[in-house]
């Protein structure tokens, strides 16, 4: 697909600031099929160093909270000074997923880029944690890595060139997160597909320096990347 939206962000903020497969495209992607209204306050949900956060304010004029544990809120602030936002526009959050410290009711979407997995696999979690924080008629819009079958039970050996069994027990196929997803009442399910995103967003992460990265290519130059999916979950409150 063409990425009208994420091509136009700093290409040395995606180079310097992604932490995975280029979550720009993902974002753009996942947005193209369930867009949000301009001027909307959203939750971005495990933002990382903040480059889906910068382009929900920059590309799709959203009020944008951007909820991060590994990144402090202070680094992602100067990131998103540096980028020409304000608070009125954004606003950085250090916090865990399970402690976020939000009204009932208050936003109007949460958008998760590659993160949900690592907290969201908790068939609790959305009811106890994350619902309650959306106003009625809102948007819950999710993006995970996954792969287009469950390999768990007999992993491909060029997998484990860069990973271990542990390292690969947050991905999951489709059906796996239906399941997960409909153990939680008060939602309706729009969506849970693959992506089209996926080898475009994992070249994108190759070619950075990060030091995780470099660990990734043995296994994808190995032809891992075969077995890789990513997955868009579209949910609204009741």
């Amino acid at each position: 697909m063409n990425y009208l939206k994420a091509n136009k962000i700093d290409p040395n903020l995606i180079k310097n600031s992604i932490m995975g497969p280029n979550p720009a495209k993902l974002l753009e992607e996942l947005m193209n099929r369930f867009p949000l209204e301009a001027g909307q306050t959203i939750m971005d949900l495990g933002c990382g160093q903040g480059v889906t956060s910068i382009m929900l304010v920059k590309e799709y004029a959203l009020r944008v909270f951007a909820v991060d544990l590994w990144i402090s809120a202070s680094e992602n602030w100067q990131r998103f000074v540096t980028q020409g936002l304000t608070n009125q526009q954004i606003v950085p959050i250090h916090e865990d997923a399970h402690t976020l410290p939000f009204a009932e009711n208050f936003f109007d979407a949460v958008v998760s880029i590659d993160s949900y997995h690592y907290f969201g696999l908790d068939k609790a979690y959305l009811g106890k944690h994350l619902l309650p924080l959306v106003k009625p008629g809102g948007w819950i819009l999710l993006v995970v890595p996954g792969f287009h079958h469950d390999i768990h039970a007999d992993i491909p050996e060029e997998m484990l060139t860069s990973w271990s069994a542990e390292d690969l027990d947050t991905i999951h196929d489709a059906v796996y997160w239906r399941d997960v997803i409909e153990a939680t009442k008060g939602i309706e399910i729009v969506s849970i597909e693959e992506m089209e995103s996926n080898e475009e967003c994992w070249q994108d992460w190759l070619k950075t320096e990060n030091e995780y990265a470099v660990i990734d290519r043995a296994a994808m130059n190995a032809g891992a990347g075969k077995y890789f999916n990513f997955i868009s979950i579209a949910l609204k409150k009741k």
